[in-house]
C-alpha cells in the first residue's frame, strides 16, 4: 500500500458499501425467515401429488436453503468489510500520529510510489528561516521513524490484501448460488487462509524428511480447521493432488515406519482422518481451482504414483483410504466412483485381485483391524456411507423404472455389480478376523445411507452426526427408489444365497428394512397395489416406496432367515404397530378399523419373519436340535431392544445394547411422539432388560419352535390388550373375531403357508 493512499484515504465509498451491505443483510434476513416460515412451511404441509410432490417441493426446499446461505454470505461480507475499514482507519491514525512525532524531530516522509517511501529532514538547517530553531535528530531516530512507518504500511497492506483474498475465496466458494461459510471478522478469515498456506508447505516436502514435530503441527492445524471452508480450499489448492497422495502414502507406509519414533504411527493414523475430512470440506467449494483439483484427482485414480512407498499404489489405493472420513462433494464422489467401478470391473477375476494379493503390502488404513485398506472399493463404500446424498445418487433407480421394481432392467448397474458380480475378499490385519469381510460390511454402510438419508453411523436423535444433525425422517422418493431395488434383489430367488454369503450385510439390511417398515406394511396390506391410499399406514414422505405385496413378502422372508436382520426388523415392526395403536384411539369406526389393520398386518409381517427364522434354524441345524433351539432363543431376544428407545420427529431410534451409534436403528412411527402403548412397552422393556441380565444367557437362548410361535402370538395378544386397556370406553363386540384374525394373520402366513408366500430357507 502506498503511503499517501493510506495517509489521505477517503473511506466514503467503503462506508457506503458497508451501509449497503448492512441493508442487504437486513432484507435477506426477512427473506430468509419468510422462505423458512412461510414458503417452506406451506410446502411441507401441502398435500401435493405428482411432480409437485417431488420436483416442486425439492425446488422449494433448495430455494429456502439458498435464501439462508445468501443471508449468511452477505453477513460475512459485511463483517469483513466493516472490520477491514476499522483496521485501515486505525492504521491511518497511527500513520498520522507517527508523522507528527517525526516532525518534532525534524523528520518527515515522502511517498515514492509502489509502496516505497523515503525519510527526509522536514526543514534543512541551512534553509531555516532566521530565528527558527530546528530540532535535532540522530541516525537512530531516523531508523526508528523509518521502521515505524514501514511497519504501519506493512500491516495496512496485509489488512487490505488479505481482505481482498478472503472475499474472493468466499465468493468463489459457490459458482451458482451462495456459500454458507461464516466468519466473524477479517482476522478470523485471514487467519484460516494463512494457516492453510503454512501447513501446505509441510505437505510439499518429501514425506521421508518430515519430522514428528512437523507432522504433529500438521495434524493439530488440520484438526482445528478441517471443517473451515476457506482453510480447506486454500490448503488443497496449494498442493497438487498427486503430491497429496504421495505424501500420505509415504507417511503411512508401515515399512517406512521401521526405526521411527513409535509416536509417528499414531500421527500417521490421525493424519488419515484429519486430511480426509479437510479434503472433503475442500471439495464442497465450487471455485475453478478446486474443480480442476477434483478432476485431476479422479484422473489419477487408475495410475500408479511411481513411488517406492506403500507398494507404489494407484491413486484409487490412496484416495479411497482418505475419503473414509469427511463430507465430500456429491458429484466428486460419483465421478470418482464411476471411474473406480469401470476400472474394477475389468479386473474382477477369480484369484487375480489387483488389490488383495500376496505382493500388495500397501496397508494405508489405520482405523480397522479387519481392513488393511488395500481394496479401494471398501474405502469408497465407507465414503458413501458417510455421504447420503452422494450414495443415493450413486445407486439411483434407472430412468423409466416402473411403479415398483420387478425386473433386473430396473436395477442400477453399480448396485447389481457390487451385490451380485464383484468378488469381495477379506483383508484383515494379523490381529483381525479373517472370516469377516470388511468390504461387504462397507457396502452395507453405503446402502444404509443411500436408503435412509442418514450417515450409517449417525445418531439421529442426539444430532451427534456432523453431516446430518437432528432428528426426523430423511427419506425421499430418491432414497425409496434405492430401497425398492435392494428389496427386489434380496427378495429374489437369489436373495437367500446372497444374504447368507454376505452375512456382513445382515445388520445393514435389517436397518434398511426397519427404516421402511411403514412402507413394507403398506405394501403387505395389498393397498400398495391399489390407487386408494387412505389406510392405517400413512405416507411419511412423498414418493413412498412400493414393494408390491409379493415383493414385501419375499423381502421379509429373506430378512427373517438371519438372526440379526430378523431381530432388528421385528423390533421395528413391533414399535410401528404400537405407534399405530396410539395414533388410532377407539374414538371412531375409522380409527378402530385402522387399529385392526395395523394389528393384523403387523401380525402378518411378524409371521413371515418368524416362520422364516424357524425354517432357517431347522435347516441350519438339521442334526442338532439343541443348537436350533439356541438359535431361536437368541432370535426371541429382539424384544429387549425396546429398552432405551427414543421417539421424536416421526422416528424411533432403537439403540442396540452394548453398541455404539453405528448400531442405532432408525424406524418410522405413525405419530411424531410416543403414546401410551409405545411408552408402556419401552418402560416395560427397561425393567425386563435389567431382570434378564441377571439370568443365565445359555438358558435364555433355548426354545422350541412351538414356544417361539407361542411367544409371537402372545406378543400380538398383549398388543391388542394394550389397545383395549388404553380405550376403556370401547366395548369391542367382536373381540373373539379380532383375536382369531390377529392370530390367523400371524400363524397362517409366510413361507410356511405355501410356496408362493416367501422364499424357502437357504441350504448350503
Amino acid at each position: 500500500m502506498d503511503l499517501d493512499s493510506l495517509r489521505f484515504a477517503n473511506f466514503s465509498d467503503l462506508d457506503a458499501a458497508i451501509t449497503d451491505w448492512g441493508q442487504m443483510v437486513a432484507k435477506l434476513k426477512i427473506l430468509q425467515d419468510d422462505a423458512k416460515d412461510d414458503l417452506k412451511a406451506k410446502s411441507d404441509k401441502a398435500n401435493w401429488a405428482g411432480d409437485n410432490a417431488t420436483v416442486t417441493r425439492a425446488f422449494v426446499d433448495k430455494t429456502a436453503g439458498e435464501f439462508a446461505d445468501a443471508h449468511t454470505q452477505a453477513e460475512t461480507i459485511k463483517r469483513i468489510i466493516t472490520d477491514t475499514r476499522g483496521e485501515l482507519d486505525s492504521y491511518r491514525t497511527q500513520l498520522v500520529a507517527a508523522i507528527d512525532r517525526g516532525l518534532k524531530k525534524n523528520l518527515t516522509v515522502r511517498d515514492t510510489g509502489e509502496g516505497s517511501f523515503t525519510v527526509t529532514m522536514n526543514i534543512h538547517p541551512d534553509r531555516a528561516a532566521n530565528g527558527t530553531s530546528v530540532p535535532e535528530h540522530t541516525q537512530a531516530d531516523v531508523d526508528t521513524f523509518r521502521d515505524e512507518i514501514q511497519n504501519i504500511l506493512k500491516n495496512a497492506t496485509e489488512s487490505d490484501t488479505s481482505a481482498a483474498k478472503v472475499l474472493t475465496l468466499l465468493v468463489d466458494q459457490a459458482k451458482h448460488g451462495f456459500s454458507d461459510a461464516s466468519y466473524k471478522d477479517r482476522d478470523s478469515a485471514a487467519k484460516a487462509v494463512e494457516e492453510a498456506e503454512k501447513v501446505a508447505k509441510i505437505l510439499q516436502k518429501d514425506p521421508h524428511d518430515v519430522t514428528l514435530t512437523e507432522l504433529n503441527t500438521l495434524n493439530t492445524t488440520l484438526a482445528s480447521y478441517k471443517n473451515d471452508p476457506l482453510f480447506a480450499e486454500r490448503f488443497a489448492t496449494q498442493v497438487e493432488p498427486k503430491k497429496v497422495l504421495e505424501f500420505y502414502a509415504g507417511v503411512a507406509d508401515p515399512y517406512q515406519g521401521m526405526g521411527r519414533d513409535p509416536k509417528f504411527g499414531e500421527q500417521a493414523k490421525q493424519l488419515q482422518k484429519n486430511l480426509g475430512i479437510t479434503l472433503g470440506t475442500a471439495t464442497l467449494s465450487d471455485s475453478d481451482k478446486m474443480q480442476a483439483w477434483e478432476e485431476k484427482m479422479v484422473k489419477l485414480g487408475p495410475d500408479r504414483l511411481g513411488i517406492d512407498d506403500a507398494n507404489d499404489p494407484t491413486g484409487f489405493g490412496v484416495m479411497s483410504n482418505l475419503m473414509r472420513f469427511g463430507d465430500y462433494d456429491d458429484q466428486f464422489l460419483n465421478s470418482y466412483g464411476d471411474k473406480l467401478i469401470a476400472y474394477d470391473k475389468e479386473r474382477n477375476v477369480e484369484d487375480m485381485s489387483p488389490w488383495i494379493n500376496n505382493w500388495n503390502h500397501g496397508d494405508l488404513n489405520f482405523w480397522d483391524k479387519n481392513d488393511r485398506g488395500r481394496d479401494p472399493m471398501t474405502g469408497f463404500m465407507q465414503a458413501l456411507g458417510h455421504n447420503p446424498d452422494a450414495s443415493t445418487q450413486f445407486f439411483a433407480q434407472p430412468e423409466g423404472a416402473g411403479k415398483s421394481v420387478d425386473k433386473d432392467g430396473e436395477v442400477n448397474e453399480h448396485l447389481k455389480y457390487l451385490t451380485q458380480d464383484r468378488i469381495w475378499l477379506a483383508d484383515p490385519t494379523l490381529d483381525g478376523d479373517d472370516k469377516f469381510n470388511a468390504g461387504k460390511d462397507a457396502l452395507g454402510h453405503a446402502l444404509e445411507s443411500a436408503t435412509t438419508g442418514y450417515a450409517y453411523d449417525s445418531d439421529p436423535m442426539t444430532g451427534k452426526d456432523p453431516l446430518h444433525p437432528g432428528s426426523g425422517d430423511h427419506r425421499t422418493a430418491a432414497t425409496a427408489g434405492v430401497m425398492e431395488q435392494v428389496a427386489y434383489l434380496y427378495g429374489s430367488e437369489k436373495g437367500p444365497e446372497m444374504l447368507h454369503k454376505q452375512s456382513e450385510l445382515a445388520d445393514s439390511l435389517g436397518k434398511m428394512g426397519a427404516a421402511y417398515i411403514d412402507d413394507i406394511d403398506y405394501s403387505l396390506s395389498g393397498l400398495g397395489n391399489q390407487k386408494d391410499t387412505d389406510s392405517a399406514f400413512p405416507a411419511k414422505y412423498d414418493g413412498r416406496a412400493n414393494f408390491s405385496e409379493q415383493g414385501a413378502i419375499n423381502f421379509l422372508s429373506v430378512l427373517g432367515q438371519n438372526e440379526t436382520s430378523h431381530g432388528v426388523v421385528s423390533a421395528a415392526q413391533h414399535l410401528y404397530t404400537l405407534s399405530a395403536l396410539d395414533a388410532y384411539p377407539a374414538t371412531s369406526d375409522e380409527n378402530i378399523s385402522y387399529a385392526k389393520d395395523a394389528l393384523t398386518t403387523g401380525g402378518e409381517a411378524r409371521g413371515i419373519l418368524d416362520h422364516a427364522r424357524v425354517q432357517q434354524a431347522e435347516t441350519d441345524f438339521t442334526k442338532d436340535s439343541e443348537e436350533a433351539n439356541k438359535s431361536l432363543g437368541r432370535s426371541g431376544d429382539w424384544i429387549t431392544l425396546g429398552a432405551g428407545v427414543v421417539v421424536g420427529g416421526g422416528i424411533a431410534a432403537i439403540p442396540v445394547p452394548g453398541s455404539t451409534a453405528a448400531a442405532v436403528v432408525i424406524a418410522p412411527v405413525v405419530a411424531d411422539a410416543a403414546g401410551e402403548a409405545l411408552n408402556t412397552f419401552i418402560g416395560h422393556q427397561v425393567d425386563k432388560g435389567v431382570d434378564a441380565a441377571e439370568e443365565d444367557p445359555t438358558k435364555q437362548a433355548q426354545t422350541t419352535s412351538a414356544e417361539f410361535y407361542q411367544k409371537g402370538a402372545e406378543d400380538l395378544g398383549k398388543a391388542y390388550d394394550t389397545y383395549s386397556e388404553s380405550n376403556p370406553k370401547w366395548d369391542n363386540p367382536d373381540r373373539t373375531e379380532w383375536a382369531r384374525d390377529i392370530e390367523s394373520s400371524y400363524i397362517n402366513t409366510g413361507s410356511n403357508q405355501d410356496d408362493f408366500r416367501g422364499r424357502a430357507p437357504y441350504e448350503d
